[in-house]
């Protein structure tokens, strides 16, 4: 790549960074990152355990450009009440930060969640309906000092000394967001769970311009999630994941699969399994992504790459991102589990393991 095509690269980097129109932050393993997805689908957690904590790291386009890099933190909270054990109420937080270009457009989020979870229908099916809101700061800032300017060149020469006629009064501003959504979940057979989502994030539509004569504000974003899991032996068990995204006349699809093995047999509580996990997703129009996981016990560690397909593959050489996830899941023993075991006897006593 000859000098001219990097800095005009460069200044298009800088130009979209400048208009805010990236993307919303989105994981490859988005199934971990449930607030991200909707937040109706906070305190879904397999198994008996009342918290669960993921932390993801991916590092993205470092063989186009100064790489993007995103950090995210998501944490639920579920509690039971009422007389029969059968509501629930999950705290969330997701706080995420995402760093973007050579403008090191630099975007932070702190986000909690409250999703109320009230089953329906009677213990035979015990379906699930659930309804939740999520909102807070969102905060986002860049460096002008690493954008390219053409006045910056002198004689065919650049030089970040020399001066230029840009100038940015406001480099760092503060919105407030907020997003809701709804849930069902429910099973075709014993061991045959699914869920069903839709939602709204960006509801009040924030205004998200550096400059303050512009106007442009963060299109709504409605979502649908469904899922699926069902054994395929005593040992195996099949997971399908899916997302569609519409926000602003774009659309996304995000969709895959997972297989699942444990090493152990017999009647052991699921927050005690060891397993690995494998699997193959497709984000549409952009990238293949192959997924590998590990659990041991409460502690479960996930890797993905994206190979990239889209039409930035001739620079990117099919190399998007690599990606980390570390969960953890821990029984608090908040309200009486005893009495919690009774509430679902199909489920033998926890909620249904795609959740």
């Amino acid at each position: 790549m000859n000098l001219f095509n990097k800095i005009i690269g460069l200044l298009l980097i800088g130009i979209v960074s400048l208009n805010s129109k990236a993307q919303d932050i989105n994981f490859s393993q988005f199934y971990e990152m449930p607030l991200l997805r909707n937040p109706a689908l906070a305190g879904i957690i397999e198994g008996n355990s009342d918290i669960r904590v993921t932390a993801a790291y991916r590092n993205q386009w470092q063989s186009v450009t100064i790489p993007f890099r995103t950090m995210a933190l998501n944490a639920e909270l579920r509690t039971v009440f009422g007389e029969d054990n059968d509501n629930f109420f999950t705290t969330g937080l997701m706080v995420t930060n995402d760093q973007a270009g050579d403008s090191k457009l630099k975007k932070t989020q702190v986000l909690p969640a409250l999703n109320y979870l009230r089953q329906i229908g009677g213990y035979e099916r015990s379906s699930f309906l659930g309804a939740a809101i999520m909102g807070g700061p969102v905060q986002q800032n860049f460096d002008p000092s690493k954008l390219y300017f053409d006045d910056q060149y002198v004689n065919g020469s650049y030089s970040a000394t020399n001066p230029t006629v840009e100038t940015f009064n406001n480099t760092n501003f503060t919105y407030w967001d907020l997003s809701a959504g709804i849930s069902y979940k429910s099973e075709f057979a014993t061991d045959i769970h699914y869920y069903l989502g839709v939602g709204v994030y960006h509801i009040i539509q924030p205004k998200i311009t550096f400059m303050k004569q512009n106007d442009l504000k963060l299109n709504r974003k409605y979502i649908l999630n469904f899922g699926l899991t069902t054994p395929t032996s005593d040992l195996d068990e099949f997971t399908l994941y899916g997302d569609f995204f519409n926000q602003g006349g774009n659309n996304l699809f995000q969709g895959g699969f997972l297989f699942s093995h444990d090493f152990e047999q017999g009647d052991i509580d699921l927050d005690e399994r060891k397993s690995i996990t494998g699997g193959v997703f497709y984000r549409w129009n952009d990238a293949l992504i192959p997924v590998v996981k590990l659990k041991l016990n409460q502690i479960a560690i996930g890797v993905s790459y994206d190979i990239n397909v889209s039409k930035l593959t001739v620079a990117s050489k099919s190399m998007g991102g690599l990606e980390v996830t570390i969960s953890y899941k821990n029984i608090l023993n908040i309200r009486n589990r005893d009495l919690q075991a009774t509430r679902c006897p199909s489920w033998g006593g926890h909620m249904p393991k795609v959740f």
